[in-house]
């Protein structure tokens, strides 16, 4: 199975191309599932049809599904969400108030992570494609479960005796499922640990940044670029959307034209190591199987939609003697600060606001950080007794 995430700022056209690849592969004989994790839900409109909280059978060997957190929750999250409602209404928080609130920050991203996991494990589909929310949210959804890995690493073990007996009291006695509750959870956390491994398998996942020859969208891509690599997930290709076709002088898009193509060679030379496939701008508002197929085309021409275009590992862990090499690959990334850090086997590097924990083996606990270099574009971290 194939995995492909397409992500970018918002109104890059992101849905579009994402559609578009799905159809191609669906086309080609894959058996395709795409998936929408965006709350705003424009999948509907550029495949034409009406999707729903499970997948919908779109057309031959093509699949689609519009993610609902509620729909979820009550899918995924029977004890966590009763949990929920009991203790708000239990503090006297009126119903439709209660229902609202059950959805804990997170949870729509942990669910689309869980439909996933189910579909990888069960092997229905050949390729499943992930419209995702704009850049910001995509990397809360990519990073989710390296916080809830820490969470249940570090501090739900500790007190699993005491809940699961203290939770047993609590359901006889409240009526409060609480330990119902925690073993959903810890279930879901195993099944987090899981999709993350897969995520970062780049045989497996790859993730596509879409952009736009705009100044604002070309820095946004960069940081995303940056970012994903930060967290340890492959990307194999940058798509630039919407290029204007070479137009005649003195026509009204002459000067557009010539912004784009300056900022097409900004974005050839800043990603330079990735293959950059180009999608020309139609003319038209684009929705339905024919027209997402034609702008699929100007994109893979005859390339198989699902081949892994680039493959790299950002993160390496090497032995040397009696030290370890941990090299960390942050592209883009000229001038600016970042904070590291060690506490015990875990390595955290804060860049902005962007904070990734690298899990490092168990016995280097007692290791100290020795030294670390940035050689662009490589962080290199050398770790020794």
């Amino acid at each position: 199975m194939r995995i492909i995430l397409f992500t970018g700022k918002g109104g890059v056209g992101k849905t579009t191309i994402a559609a578009a690849t799905a159809i191609k592969a669906a086309a080609a004989g894959y058996k395709t599932l795409i998936i929408s994790t965006d709350p705003a839900h424009s999948l509907s409109d550029a495949l034409d049809k009406e999707l729903q909280p499970e997948p919908v059978e779109v057309s031959e060997n093509l699949y689609a599904q519009e993610l609902d957190v509620y729909y979820s929750m009550k899918k995924y999250w029977g004890n966590i969400r009763q949990l929920m409602l009991t203790v708000f209404k239990w503090q006297g928080v009126k119903n439709v108030m209660a229902e609202e609130m059950s959805a804990l920050p997170g949870m729509e991203e942990a669910s689309a992570f869980l439909w996933i996991e189910k579909f990888y494990t069960e092997k229905q589909y050949d390729l499943i494609v992930i419209d995702s929310a704009p850049t910001g949210e995509t990397l809360t959804l990519l990073t989710l479960p390296q916080v809830t890995k820490w969470w249940v690493t570090k501090a739900l073990p500790l007190q699993k005796f005491a809940i699961r007996n203290v939770g047993r009291v609590a359901r006889y006695t409240t009526g409060i499922p609480l330990d119902k509750g925690y073993e959903e959870l810890e279930n879901i956390f195993d099944k987090l640990e899981t999709i993350q491994k897969i995520f970062g398998d780049p045989s497996i996942s790859s993730i596509r940044i879409v952009t736009n020859a705009e100044r604002m969208v070309i820095n946004e891509s960069k940081r995303a670029y940056t970012y994903l690599s930060l967290y340890g997930y492959n990307v194999d290709a940058l798509i630039v959307n919407r290029l204007l076709q070479e137009e005649g002088s003195g026509s009204f898009f002459e000067q557009y034209y010539k912004t784009q193509q300056k900022y097409l060679r900004e974005i050839e030379d800043s990603f330079s190591e990735l293959p950059i496939f180009k999608a020309q701008h139609i003319g038209t508002e684009v929705f339905g199987a024919e027209l997402l197929m034609k702008i699929a085309d100007t994109i893979y021409r005859d390339d198989d939609p699902t081949t892994v275009f680039h493959q790299e590992a950002p993160i390496e862990v090497k032995e040397n003697l009696n030290r370890y090499n941990v090299r960390v690959k942050l592209p883009l990334l000229e001038g600016e600060e970042f904070e590291l850090n060690k506490f015990g086997d875990e390595l955290v590097i804060q860049l902005h606001n962007r904070r990734q924990t690298i899990f490092l083996p168990r016995f280097v606990n007692f290791y100290q950080l020795k030294t670390y270099s940035f050689d662009a574009p490589y962080l290199n971290v050398e770790l020794g007794k």
